[in-house]
Formats: C-alpha cells, structure tokens, sequence
C-alpha cells in the first residue's frame, strides 16, 4: 500500500473513500454536516456512518470516542476500520483528514503514524494457498491511503514516512509467520536474511550450518536440531548506520520453525499452530530490514537460531545434559523448553562475537505468559530499569504494549542443576516465566538486556488491525525503538 501526505483539503482530494473522524459530542465539519445522512452519523467510538454526497463519492464519518481519549492506538483501530469498510465497498483508495490533536493525549505526528499503522496492518491479507479460478477478478484490496492535513503536512511526513515503513515490515513478518512449516524451514529464514543483506549496502549477512554450530560449541542449538532432518541455521545480520565505535543493540529472535516438543512432546490439538514459534526470529529480521530502509544512525547486529524441534531417534531425550557456547552445562529435562535453550547459545554470540554492548531477545518462549498476561500485553524482564522502561515506552507509542515481570534471587533458585550448572525447566510448577528469563540471564556476559516473552502476544490477538492470525508483534516496536535513541 502507498501512503501519502497531502496539504490540500480533504473535500479536494481524489479518492475512492474519503474519512472524517468525528469526536464525541462535536459536529461535523460544514463541508459535510449538510450531506443527505449526515443527522444519523455517530461519534461513540468505531461507530461510522457512510455518505453518500454525489455519483461514486463516499464519505465515511468514523467514531473517535471521547477527545480527551483520543491517542494514537484508537487512530489505529479507527484507520483499520475504515479499510475494513473500504474493502467492503471495494475502494481502492483512502484518504483520512487528520483530527485536530487540540486537547487530546496525542500530537499530529503521532496520530498521522496511528492512521498510517492502522491502515497498512489492517491490509494484510493471507490467501496465498486459496485456489481461484483464472477468469475471477482478485479480490479487493487499498492500494494508496492519503493523509489530508493541510495545516500539519511538513511537521507528519517523517512520522508517517517510518510508520509505513515498520508496518509493512510487521506485515513481512506476518507473512513469515503464516507460512506453513513445510516452506519456512531454517534454510528458507537462512535465505531471507541473505534477500535483506543483497538489498541494503549497510546490512551484512553471516549463516552458520549445523557442522559450524557444533564445532563453535553451541550445544543448545545443537540439542534441539538433532531430531530434525532439517538444518539447523544461526542467523546473523550486522547493519551498520552509526559511527564505527558506537554502541551496538544486538536483536535475538527464537525461530523454532516447528515445535512438536521434542520427546516431551505437545498435545495433539492446535499444534499445527506451532508453525508461529519463529515469531521472535521473523520480528528481528525484518526490523532490521526496515531499519536499513529508513536509513537510521546506528548500529544493530542481530542474532536469529533457528531449528526444528521434532522426535526421533536422534533427538535429545530428557536427562541429556549439554553443554552451551558459554560453557555452562544444562540438563536438558523438558525437551518442550528449547526455545531457551537455542537463545542461550545466541545471546552468547550477539556479544561475544558480534559485539553487543545492549540487548533485547524477543520469543514465543513460555504458555505462562499468556495465563498472565492474555493477548494484550507481552511479558518484559529486564537486568536494568533503564532499559526496560525505554522498550516499555516504545511499546506504549506502537501499540505493542508490555508488562515488566521481576527477576529474584528465588526466582533463579528454580534452575539450579543437580549434576549440571543449569536445568532448562524447574519441577516446581510457579513463575515459568520468570524463571525462563532467569536462565536466559545466565547467557548475557552482564550487558544491559531485557527479555520480551510474546506467546501471547504473536498470534490470534483479535485487536482490529492484527485480528486473528499473525500479528508481527515486535517489529515496530524495535523500530521505534531505535529511532527514538537518536532523537
């Protein structure tokens, strides 16, 4: 989808489906109030109404709820809606007059980003296995959306500008996230880092296969490849924006591309949604794609293992004990628990051999974060408040928002081994976690470091502009992230 910032008025702007966002117990503006319908328009937020002025010209009035309420994330909801009823009417382009940002809980870049966000994300269509006949016309889809703020067009640009670009990345990573099992193997994300490397000057792109893996001492992601035919692959990008010596935020995305559980194997039901459990390692990727568009002054290096988790009579077995790149000893008792286990030997790497000097890792890690903390939040464990509230406030501004969980003493007791350093899952059933990003912290060489656990934030959140299905949470997050530590 284009998206573009206009100066002129709305009424003056050429498009299939023009929107006008209507505030509670305000009146619509004399350009429109006096259409045929305009006395039935609603104001409560997400209710709309469609005019019908003249000929094809539509106009749709949208809810925005109270305008002390208003912020960027009910523009999102509100730019999703209007695609959603664009595509009904089979429009093909949008065009949204920017609310007044007077006396609300957002300014005119924020609430031009919400729109741009909202309505890219809510683009995203999956139907790429849907059979059709030749002779059908493909179904409808937005191909520009225009942003009418005449008095703000200068002032939104850049706004937008990196808001368009990080939501199609989400998308990307949405697409990665949907693709079954059987096409998105470690070798296909493998192939996907090198496609974002050959397109960027500032990206490099580095692939270690299974024989490297092992001789550099990587036993966790050894361990969990070994049930699988498929090879295991640790992804690395370097993208290079900032000054040589300047500080280096490593990225570390799980990619499990398929998690049967090993031999402590999962239930049958919904495990063919397991193909999602590399949502960590889709995120990275394509922030750092986006990241490398928008052309921002730093430095990223990221970390992306990836493997398959399968039985058979190779796989690691309960009781094995491995040892990680760090050169701590784990016994493995829960084969289910891997995707520690890959992150563990990744960590490692982003700053031994990358140089990571600050850190986050993002993964569909522990089912304990979605008892937490549902769909609506993704689970935050950090080693520094600093850092943490920087990835909280983010969050916040993207829509992508998180809940920091402690780290304790006690909670670090539950991985003590009895014959190895570490185990990979405490026989006690609390604060699984936690726990987790207890061991995790074991990896990070005492760097700054937070970890983002989004089980239940990945798929099947509902919200109007993901809905169900993937999410590509994380990549705009990050995105904003790092254009934020340079304002």
């Amino acid at each position: 989808m284009d998206v573009e910032v206009t100066g002129q008025p709305l009424e003056a702007v050429d498009a299939d489906l023009q929107v006008v966002g209507l505030m509670q117990g305000e009146e619509l503006d004399s350009a429109y109030s006096d259409l045929p319908g305009a006395r039935d328009v609603r104001s409560g937020f997400r209710k709309h109404t469609l005019l019908r002025p003249d000929g094809d010209r539509r106009v749709l009035v949208i809810g925005l709820g109270k305008r002390e309420e208003l912020d960027a994330e009910r523009l999102r909801i509100a730019a999703a809606v209007s695609v959603q009823q664009a595509v009904n009417y089979e429009a093909r382009s949008v065009a949204w007059t920017l609310p007044d940002a007077d006396g609300t809980a957002a300014d005119p870049a924020a609430f031009a980003a919400g729109i741009a966000d909202g309505a890219v994300l809510a683009s995203f269509r999956f139907d790429r296995f849907k059979s059709r006949d030749p002779d059908d016309p493909p179904p409808p889809a937005i191909e520009c959306l225009l942003i009418s703020a005449p008095d703000d067009a200068d002032s939104i640009q850049d706004a937008v500008t990196t808001a368009h670009v990080a939501a199609e990345a989400a998308n990307r990573a949405r697409e990665l996230q949907a693709l079954p099992a059987n096409f998105v193997t470690p070798t296909y994300l493998a192939n996907r880092a090198r496609e974002i490397a050959d397109a960027y000057d500032s990206v490099e792109v580095e692939v270690l296969g299974r024989d490297e893996i092992t001789q550099r001492g990587m036993g966790g992601l050894a361990a969990v490849a070994k049930g699988s035919e498929q090879e295991p692959q640790l992804i690395s990008l370097r993208y290079s924006g900032g000054p040589s010596d300047g500080e280096k935020l490593g990225l570390v995305g799980k990619a499990v591309t398929f998690d049967t559980g090993g031999i402590s194997i999962k239930p049958s039901a919904r495990m063919e949604e397991m193909k999602m459990d590399m949502s960590g390692g889709a995120a990275v990727l394509e922030a750092v794609a986006a990241i490398a568009e928008l052309g921002v002054p730093v430095n990223v290096v990221a970390c992306v293992p990836s493997a398959e988790n399968m039985p058979s009579g190779t796989a690691t077995r309960p009781g094995d004990i491995i040892t990680q790149l760090n050169g701590k000893t784990v016994e493995v008792t829960n084969t289910d628990a891997e995707g520690r286990l890959i992150l563990a030997d990744a960590l490692t790497y982003c700053v031994r051999e990358l140089g990571a000097n600050r850190l986050v890792d993002i993964a569909t890690l522990t089912g304990g974060v979605l008892i937490a903390l549902g769909t609506t939040y993704a689970g935050l464990l950090a080693n520094e408040d600093e850092w943490a509230e920087r990835i909280t406030a983010a969050g916040g501004r993207t829509g992508e928002i998180v809940w920091r969980l402690p780290l304790h003493p006690e909670f670090r007791e539950l991985i003590d081994g009895k014959d190895s350093d570490l185990v990979n899952t405490s026989s006690k059933r609390k604060a699984s976690t936690i726990y987790a990003a207890e061991f995790l912290q074991e990896f990070t060489d005492d760097v700054p470091w937070a970890h983002l656990d989004i089980a239940g934030t990945a798929w099947d959140v509902g919200r109007a502009y993901v809905g169900n299905g993937p999410t590509g949470f994380g990549v705009r997050l990050f995105v904003d992230l790092v254009t934020a530590s340079t304002e």
